[in-house]
């Protein structure tokens, strides 16, 4: 092989090297100017725009690209639906807690009078007690519903006798329903085990039956039926109180919800959202069917464990 040749051949190598070369740090400096449109597209909030480079690392990038863009999108989401969340029960919360503080504090005030005789300041002190077991009440049921809400109570189901569940909840207001001569029947039955826990589930037959007492008058009647099922067990408390409209029906599960009918009567707006959250957890359900002005039936549906024990 000639000099010449030899010469030729080295050239024709390094011209091929150098345009390799030169091809690959434009492909390099196109990629970068990709990855940094792209880039900025995510952090201005922008749709990401489509590359011309078709190669299959830069495909991969903008579908990976758009997928993170994706999840800050929804991360912002959920932190935007939670800060509405913690405002909505600051300020529920605050609503709630309003009239039973102003009633402690003003009979605060009256029993600094040193003129109130023995008899005034007994009765100042006993609202005094009321306000502040309502002030508990409310605590403790948004302490359980906030728990619940954000699963960081946890409680344990198992085949239960229900009777014992019922008769519980029967027994907490039983005073409450005495004061105003109402009744509570519970039709006879047989004891069934169902699926759920007696404490949690004793405290729904309490609000059921507490809202019950509330929204009936003066010698009323509340009924307790129990009607076994093939997957459920189907227990009902019936009352003949002022009945829910139909258009609030759906609205009533609500947290916070109260209708203005019973504005002016005690409640929180808690009780059947707290309620509802608690046969969740235990796969159970509540309906409820009313007529307006004659009364109201709430259906709670525990699932059976097995059939009569």
């Amino acid at each position: 092989m000639s000099g010449i040749t030899l010469t030729v051949m080295l050239a024709v190598l390094f011209l091929t090297a150098s345009g390799g070369c030169v091809y690959g740090w434009r492909r390099n400096r196109k990629m970068y100017r990709v990855i940094d449109r792209m880039l900025d597209e995510i952090l201005d909030g922008e749709e990401i725009s489509q590359s011309d480079i078709k190669e299959g690392e830069i495909s991969a990038l903008a579908s990976k690209a758009m997928r993170i863009r994706e999840k800050v999108e929804a991360g912002i989401l959920r932190a935007e639906e939670e800060k509405e969340q913690v405002k909505s029960l600051i300020s529920n919360m605050s609503h709630q807690l309003k009239t039973p503080l102003a009633g402690l504090m003003m009979y605060r005030e009256m029993l600094e009078d040193e003129n109130l005789d023995d008899r005034t300041k007994k009765r100042f002190l006993h609202k005094m007690k009321q306000q502040s077991e309502k002030i508990d009440w409310i605590l403790q049921s948004l302490f359980k519903m906030v728990n619940l809400e954000q699963g960081a109570v946890v409680f344990e189901a198992e085949a239960l006798p229900v009777k014992e569940t019922i008769q519980d909840a029967v027994s907490a207001v039983l005073d409450k329903a005495d004061k105003k001569e109402i009744g509570i029947i519970t039709e006879p039955f047989a004891d069934r085990m169902l699926w759920h826990n007696r404490k949690w589930t004793a405290e729904v037959f309490v609000n059921l039956l507490e809202n019950a007492v509330k929204y009936t008058e003066n010698g009323g009647r509340i009924t307790i039926t129990v009607r076994p099922m093939e997957l459920y067990t189907e227990i009902s408390v019936r009352d003949t109180g002022i009945g829910i409209r139909e258009k609030e029906l759906t609205e009533i599960f609500r947290r916070f919800y109260r209708s203005r009918d019973v504005e002016n009567l005690e409640g929180s707006g808690i009780g059947l959202y707290l309620s509802r959250l608690i046969l969740e957890h235990e796969k159970g359900y509540m309906t409820v069917a009313s007529e307006y002005g004659k009364g109201s039936t709430f259906s709670v549906f525990l699932q059976n464990c097995q059939n009569l024990i």
